[in-house]
């Protein structure tokens, strides 16, 4: 099975009116994701868990766009890996490979690629927070395509964030960033300002890129049917063969929206 792969400055009308729900993401492979869940875990199952995150991400963008004007997006890392995607990420959804050196380069060059493609907008989504709820999704489109130039950040609760969206280019949004500190979301929320875009925010969430967060995830999707965030049934599963059924609840639930 082969992807298809978007071309930067291609520009396609089936796109027309659709934000670009896209993940960013590296090939799933051992040692080379989720690094910094070691020692917490090996990198075999730092691997198994970030596999899981993707398998849940896309499940719960692909609810979203049942009802949104959306599609999921894959831009990944790195260039002739595509098929390492093989039976986690849907077959129909199209990839985009990451430009530039730094992450705000690679940031901006898939906003800026996937807007020349001819989508109306784009949200770029971390691969490391699967729990977040569809609502967030649904806000964030619906905000995009209300017709204003504006942007959409859902701040994460560590500083940084764990999506950002925009419907015009907008480079400075993504320049002079700290990256990977406590103080992303603030001085994107700074950048906004001075290029006077008006930048919407969602409820703040949290992701999973260090080892203290791994138990507030088995916490997350273990809890009461009230919670807000998506029940992420694949990272469940995968935390159940890493840590033990004793860890996680393994009562069913219902998808949560």
């Amino acid at each position: 099975m082969r992807y298809r792969i978007l071309q930067p400055g291609t520009h396609s009308s089936e796109f027309s009116g659709l934000c670009a729900l896209t993940v960013m993401a590296k090939v799933p492979r051992a040692g080379r994701v989720k690094t910094r869940l070691s020692p917490s875990l090996t990198p075999a199952q730092a691997a198994q868990l970030n596999i899981a995150f993707l398998r849940d991400t896309f499940e719960c963008l692909r609810q979203v766009c049942l009802s949104m004007p959306a599609i999921p997006v894959v831009s990944y890392t790195p260039i002739g890996e595509e098929q390492g995607f093989t039976g986690i990420v849907p077959e129909d959804v199209p990839l985009i490979l990451q430009r530039g050196d730094s992450f705000g380069e690679r940031l901006q060059f898939t906003a800026s690629d996937l807007l020349a493609s001819g989508f109306e907008a784009v949200c770029l989504i971390d691969s490391d927070s699967p729990t977040v709820p569809m609502s967030a999704y649904r806000s964030a489109v619906d905000c995009l395509l209300s017709g204003m130039d504006c942007g959409v950040m859902g701040p994460s609760d560590d500083g940084g964030y764990y999506l950002i969206g925009v419907n015009t280019s907008h480079t400075r949004l993504f320049e002079e960033i700290h990256w990977s500190t406590e103080s992303v979301a603030d001085e994107t929320r700074e950048r906004a300002a001075e290029i006077n875009l008006p930048l919407h925010e969602l409820p703040t969430w949290f992701d999973i890129d260090a080892p203290e967060a791994l138990n507030r995830l088995q916490e997350e999707i273990s809890g009461p049917l009230e919670q807000p965030g998506y029940p992420a049934p694949h990272t469940r599963a995968a935390l159940i063969s890493i840590f033990g059924e004793g860890r996680i609840s393994t009562s069913t639930e219902t998808i949560r929206s």
